[in-house]
């Protein structure tokens, strides 16, 4: 092999030199600067993003905040109508409630005259029915006709002055 013969080495190291030199100089003063550079703005560019990302996230946080704050004095200010409707509908309740008894109490009082009215009506048709039983079965037994004083008497005396 031509590469490893000692004879050989001196033009080899020429070569070497004349090549590897320059490429090293255009290397480090033309390629490595403009790596840098793209390394430097790709490094910038995620500062900046996360800086961005940062005030996007307080700013959401400032949202969410503002947002709970009036998602809760929304579900505060339901719950003050729906106490006042529950309050509006009672005393509502309570009013005809109030309104019903008292009309319930003057039909109870209605009927309890009727029903007095008719009790007392049915006793003084009953007197006067008794009276007129008596008065037969006295006659009919003892073939005597009591006067209608004596049967008013007998009839008042059995039924206790109920008239």
């Amino acid at each position: 092999m031509p590469q490893l013969d000692p004879s050989v080495f001196p033009t080899q190291l020429f070569w070497l030199l004349l090549t590897f030199v320059p490429l090293y100089f255009v290397i480090w003063r033309v390629a490595l600067p403009k790596i840098g550079d793209v390394l430097e703005a790709r490094q910038d560019k995620i500062d900046d993003d996360l800086k961005k990302a940062a005030a996007l996230k307080e700013d959401a946080e400032t949202v969410l905040a503002e947002y709970e704050a009036a998602q809760a004095a929304a579900r505060a200010s339901a719950h003050d109508v729906l106490r006042a409707a529950q309050d509006e509908m009672a005393a509502e309740v309570e009013r005809r409630g109030n309104e019903l008894t008292a009309k319930l109490a003057g039909q109870a009082a209605e009927a309890e005259a009727r029903i007095s009215a008719a009790k007392d009506e049915a006793l003084a048709n009953l007197h006067g029915a008794v009276s007129e039983v008596a008065a037969a079965a006295t006659s009919k037994l003892l073939d005597v006709a009591p006067s209608g004083d004596q049967v008013k008497k007998a009839v008042d005396a059995v039924m206790g002055g109920q008239s």
